[in-house]
């Protein structure tokens, strides 16, 4: 009888993928990018470690959101004080912070643990199409 293989996190190898997000829809680019930063594209795979990889998304001011969701869509957030709560709607949270879209939709697609923050500490976002990690020689990611 064969045993399970379960990785352990000194034996995973992390490779750098790059990712143009322009003219993309925001939840296809998205559940992509969490499977990337979980390692469930690895035959390696264990929910317990992380066994995902780096990601870097450029282009994010050019992302794109179908129907009315950039008038419609509101994300919330609340101070922690009575009548602190605030929000925004995805149109004025593009023109503010482009990365700040993106990154919470990852967050929302990643497991709900100690976990996904290392693995959001993985994902690296830039507004615009230029990026600092070029001395890691990224491959490219196709979605």
């Amino acid at each position: 009888m064969k045993t399970t293989k379960v990785a352990k996190k000194e034996d995973v190898t992390r490779d750098w993928y790059l990712v143009d997000v322009d003219n993309k829809v925001l939840g296809r680019v998205a559940t992509e990018i969490a499977n990337v930063l979980r390692g469930k594209n690895k035959p390696t795979f264990t929910p317990s470690v992380d066994t995902g990889d780096f990601v870097i998304v450029v282009n994010a001011e050019k992302i794109a959101l179908t129907g009315k969701k950039f008038s419609d869509k509101t994300y919330y957030s609340h101070s922690g004080y009575v009548g602190g709560l605030k929000e925004i709607s995805a149109g004025k949270l593009i023109e503010k912070k482009p990365e700040e879209l993106l990154k919470k939709a990852v967050k929302g697609m990643l497991p709900k643990n100690k976990l996904a923050r290392h693995m959001l500490k993985k994902l690296k976002i830039y507004a615009g199409d230029t990026h600092p990690h070029a001395a890691q020689s990224p491959k490219n990611l196709n979605i």
